[in-house]
């Protein structure tokens, strides 16, 4: 098992028949949309499903993801814009580029890029 990745502890279905859900994904790691053309650096993980139930409805029921996997918000990146995205696990690929996300948020979360992964910037607390 890979230490960076976060093992996910939740009231899903799976977790209550006994089995441990593992992001396949960690936070820095560079992905790209399986299906549309965008990728991004990841910056937060949900265990399962945690957006508004319309949020859930406005994707089409024919590609919509199930909810019990692991979710993931990007700093993501088009060839006309950037923004936030929400993706599920089954939707994401790696992005083996080597190319940095050119999202201008990218600068306040992670402190470098290594070609392949960003490194968080250490946090202030008290």
């Amino acid at each position: 098992m890979n230490p960076r990745l976060p093992t996910l502890a939740v009231d899903t279905p799976a977790a209550l028949a006994g089995v441990t859900l593992t992001a396949k994904f960690s936070i820095g790691q560079v992905v790209r949309h399986r299906f549309r053309p965008f990728r991004g650096v990841i910056f937060d993980v949900d265990p399962t499903f945690n957006n508004s139930e319309e949020w859930w409805l406005s994707i089409p029921e024919q590609i919509r993801p199930h909810k019990d996997q692991p979710f993931y918000h990007l700093l993501a990146e088009n060839e006309d814009s950037t923004y936030v995205a929400y993706v599920s696990e089954q939707n994401l690929l790696l992005d083996d580029s080597g190319q940095p996300v050119m999202h201008p948020q990218t600068t306040l979360i992670f402190e470098s890029f290594n070609g392949q992964d960003y490194k968080l910037r250490p946090r202030i607390s008290h």
